[in-house]
């Protein structure tokens, strides 16, 4: 009998989610409290995702921020947002608010690897070539979230955080997650995976063993001049459009 790689991939979420729940449990319920014990409400995050074939589900996130900050309709978060709370730092910081996710997993509506869910609200502006994102289920993990793991030291100081994002980091995102999707096979997930383990000891060495991979892919040197972060990052237009984003009006 031959499996594909999606009934690899799902029987590989199944059982290595299940084994990080059980790890992760014990480390996390202090946090849960300590979220808690800020303002006495819910220490989880829950809110709509667009996944797999356009599908919505509900993420599951360690709260970072004040109850209710997504009312102020500002989707992407910077290093400075004053959303955030002072155990919400500590959180995002060590990503802890991101092991939750393994609920997601277990559930099948994510995968270790695989583009990182978006909100409606930034899928509605994608092109044409950036909804094979929403072609396979979304991940904790790929290229683009070890790359730009910094993303809110980025948008730091930024007036509007949602167009920079859109500017600066949507593009370069979403061209690694199409070289993902393009190249993806259970070893990569499983290389991708140990990377992002591996970034949180040395993030330059991690990015050259990506490049490496990018390489070995024959991805075009303009997507793995993306992975070096060797420049500063200006604005340029997501895959597939030619403008750079100045609105997120439709």
């Amino acid at each position: 009998m031959i499996f594909t790689h999606s009934f690899k991939k799902r029987i590989f979420d199944i059982i290595f989610s299940f084994i990080g729940l059980v790890l992760v449990i014990p480390l996390i319920i202090p946090f849960i409290f300590l979220i808690w014990l800020q303002d006495f409400e819910n220490p989880f995050y829950i809110a709509d995702r667009v996944g797999l074939n356009f599908k919505k589900f509900k993420i599951i996130k360690l709260r970072s921020m004040i109850v209710k900050a997504d009312k102020s309709k500002v989707d992407s978060t910077s290093a400075n947002d004053p959303r955030i709370t002072k155990v919400g730092a500590i959180i995002r910081k060590l990503k802890l608010d991101e092991l939750t996710q393994l609920f997601n997993v277990f559930k099948g509506e994510m995968s270790f690897v695989g583009p990182r869910p978006n909100v409606e609200r930034e899928t509605n502006l994608y092109s044409n070539k950036e909804k094979e994102l929403l072609k396979v289920k979304p991940g904790i993990t790929d290229f683009a979230s070890i790359v730009f793991s910094d993303e809110s030291e980025i948008l730091k100081d930024h007036q509007n955080p949602d167009i920079a994002y859109n500017q600066l980091i949507r593009p370069r995102k979403n061209f690694l997650a199409l070289t993902y999707i393009k190249n993806k096979s259970i070893i990569l997930d499983l290389k991708i995976i140990l990377l992002t383990i591996f970034a949180f000891i040395n993030k330059r060495k991690t990015l050259s063993l990506i490049i490496r991979i990018l390489r070995s892919y024959e991805t075009p040197e303009e997507i793995i001049e993306m992975a070096r972060r060797n420049n500063k990052l200006t604005p340029m237009a997501p895959p597939g459009l030619k403008d750079i984003i100045y609105s997120r009006e439709i």
